[in-house]
């Protein structure tokens, strides 16, 4: 994603003053630790996790691991690593993975699948971000010597540059059995997961069942610190385990960052439903403003993207113009905006949010006019 660097001096808008809160909604990942996690960090039992002999990171991936369903966890730094481990455990060098081709693995993981575990992705566009059995069937390769062959399919729930769309248990349900029959395994590059078992109504250990393997953020909506976790069957996390200490993962008394992410596990799921509802405000309040586009129907999660092109500025320009009022924002592709709810967004922010993006649109129609 590109970043904000257009600046226009001669601003109309004034600047909501040095004082004003900033309401960042660029992403869920600049979530702050609470007061209770910062004290769990700091009374955290810790111990060398290489040697298997940290206590708040083993009691984090016993829990995390109870909460999925699933037979074993790992704690990792981050969730591109956790996403790398899975493809190089399930993949050999070589073969393909297939993916939809906004997802995160294709685009912001530095081709870290290519890099380092070797394989080539191989991308079917999905309705929202959304793929079916038959998209993904399509791109299968047959089982012919001289073509690469596929591995692995990766699913992303829920879909970031969608708008956080998120996929049915049944439709996962349905690719993994099918998946499966054709000797092909399907890990779920669920970030925000738990925003789509809010958003669903369902468990996480649901959406995980007929998954081979799942990894998730402690460090976006649920407001840890740092850190992530891949889970899935026993044998699948000690072949990740060799890998997280080969691509430099090995941490030592890393407690005190995973009594933070238990607590985040535990805890902040609870008031996810908060964030999807301060997104839907964003995203209703932003389709009333003339030359914005959005379908608020269309929202699940915590993430609005909208088209700014009938404004006269481009998405960089739009962004840059809100910024130093105090709202800060992401730009996605040339004329679409995001932002992102999270638990240091509240409902105030939100209408402070619409109204300067409201003033920023009418100066620049004006101008435009």
């Amino acid at each position: 994603m590109a970043t904000s660097s257009v600046t226009d001096p001669e601003r109309e808008l004034q600047p909501a003053g040095a004082t004003a809160k900033i309401v960042d909604l660029r992403s869920d990942t600049v979530t702050r630790p609470t007061p209770a996690m910062r004290r769990a960090m700091a009374e955290a039992e810790v111990g060398d996790d290489v040697y298997l002999e940290d206590p708040a990171v083993n009691a984090l991936e016993r829990r995390a691991a109870e909460i999925f369903g699933k037979e074993s966890a790992l704690f990792v730094p981050s969730g591109c690593m956790g996403n790398l481990i899975a493809i190089k455990v399930w993949t050999h060098h070589g073969d393909e993975v297939i993916c939809e081709e906004r997802s995160h693995v294709n685009l912001y993981e530095l081709a870290s699948m290519s890099a380092i575990a070797g394989c080539m992705p191989r991308v079917a566009r999905g309705d929202d971000g959304i793929l079916t059995w038959s998209q993904i069937e399509a791109v299968i390769r047959p089982r012919i010597y001289y073509d690469s062959q596929t591995a692995l399919v990766c699913l992303e729930n829920t879909h970031n540059m969608a708008g956080g769309t998120t996929y049915s248990v049944d439709r996962i349900n349905d690719i993994c059995a099918h998946a499966h029959a054709a000797g092909l395994k399907v890990h779920l590059d669920g970030a925000r997961v738990f925003n789509a078992a809010v958003a669903r109504g369902v468990s996480v250990a649901a959406i995980a069942e007929s998954l081979d393997s799942v990894m998730f953020c402690l460090s976006k909506g649920l407001g840890a610190p740092v850190g992530s976790m891949i889970v899935g069957s026993r044998e699948f996390i000690e072949k990740g385990r060799v890998y997280r200490k080969m691509f430099g993962g090995g941490m030592r008394q890393v407690g005190v960052l995973a009594a933070a992410g238990r607590m985040a596990l535990e805890e902040s799921p609870k008031r996810l439903s908060v964030d999807h509802q301060n997104a839907r405000r964003l995203a209703e309040g932003i389709a009333e403003i003339p030359a914005l586009k959005i379908d608020p129907a269309k929202l699940e999660t915590n993430i609005v993207i909208f088209d700014c092109q009938q404004t006269g500025l481009d998405a960089v320009q739009l962004c840059d113009f809100l910024k130093p009022h105090g709202i800060w924002a992401l730009d996605t592709a040339p004329y679409s905006v995001r932002f992102v709810t999270h638990c240091d967004v509240d409902a105030a922010g939100v209408e402070r949010a619409l109204g300067v993006l409201r003033e920023v649109v009418a100066k620049a129609r004006s101008k435009s006019a």
